[in-house]
């Protein structure tokens, strides 16, 4: 079958209320914008404004928030066909500060773990390159079981597995659960992104980077990509070893929310496009700092293509 999609980004579809003061918790914060959120549905998105074939597999309200979430995706051509409206959640919804760091947030979880089976089809898979998701849309069901089943499936395809582990306590509380499940997915082999925060998190302290990969190439992924923020970029393949990376110098961070998905959709895209581990961070860098820069969304009016591939 061709392959007509290039990525299949499955999991949280949701609206996020960005707070409008700078570095205010969510405490103090009087008024919020609506955002189109969710970490695959970013990537989706900014996967659509790079020329690529993206579907966002993803469940919201039959709402009003449903009918922005549908009307967004489609102005950014991204393909909806797999996204669901349920009738009897409505659509999940997170409230978060504004921050030059770690954002604050409240998470209010309906339809976004609503995924079911149908939404995932053989045909869908056998068309497509990549499949993605997150540690937010396995941690729970149905979606869990729905998006397992599918990398799974994936992987006996030949799609391409991917995931950003962007695990949260507040999101998934228990924690040998999220690892019991991490060790389902990343038995596909998945391209694996994950920042210093997440790793935090999942592990309830800090630890070495050694630790980390040894740690995920354990349980069956052969590239783990590691964020630091200021810190940089830091590459593990099993074959072809450690590749660093110094972070870009930003004058001026406006919003960083969003920022480790235009990463992780540049990363995706220079592999698609066959570039070298080297070419690929620089490439996820780039697209990382022009979100960086930007509160909301990636910019209007860029030619992505010659702005990624523009030696700097």
């Amino acid at each position: 079958m061709e392959k007509t999609i290039d990525i299949v980004c499955a999991g949280e579809v949701l609206i996020d209320f960005i707070g409008h003061e700078v570095n205010t918790s969510i405490n103090r914060t009087k008024d919020y914008h609506r955002f189109l959120g969710g970490s695959p549905t970013n990537v989706a998105v900014n996967a659509a404004r790079l020329g690529l074939q993206s579907v966002l597999v993803a469940t919201c309200g039959q709402d009003g928030l449903g009918e922005y979430i549908v009307r967004k995706l489609k102005a950014n051509n991204v393909i909806t066909s797999q996204v669901r409206k349920s009738d009897t959640e409505p659509t999940s919804v997170i409230f978060v500060s504004k921050s030059t760091g770690t954002p604050d947030f409240i998470p209010y979880r309906e339809a976004d773990y609503q995924i079911n089976a149908t939404q995932i089809t053989d045909e869908l898979l056998q068309s497509a390159k990549i499949f993605h998701t997150t540690c937010f849309a396995l941690s729970k069901n149905p979606a869990r079981t729905t998006l397992i089943e599918s990398a799974k499936k994936a992987k006996a395809l030949g799609l391409q597995t991917s995931i950003d582990i962007n695990f949260s306590e507040r999101i998934w509380p228990d924690r040998e659960e999220a690892k019991r499940v991490l060790a389902e997915y990343l038995a596909t082999n998945p391209l694996v992104k994950l920042s210093e925060d997440d790793c935090y998190r999942l592990f309830a302290e800090s630890k070495t980077e050694d630790y980390i990969f040894d740690y995920f190439h354990d349980l069956g992924a052969s590239t783990i990509c590691l964020t630091k923020g200021k810190g940089g970029v830091v590459l593990s393949d099993k074959e072809f070893g450690l590749v660093h990376q110094k972070a870009t110098h930003i004058d001026e961070i406006k919003d960083t929310t969003g920022a480790g998905d235009a990463f992780w959709t540049g990363f995706l895209y220079a592999q698609l496009e066959n570039k070298n581990w080297e070419e690929t961070l620089t490439i996820a860098q780039k697209l990382a700092v022009l979100k960086l820069q930007n509160v909301g969304r990636l910019p209007e009016g860029i030619n992505f293509k010659e702005y990624l591939n523009a030696d700097s």
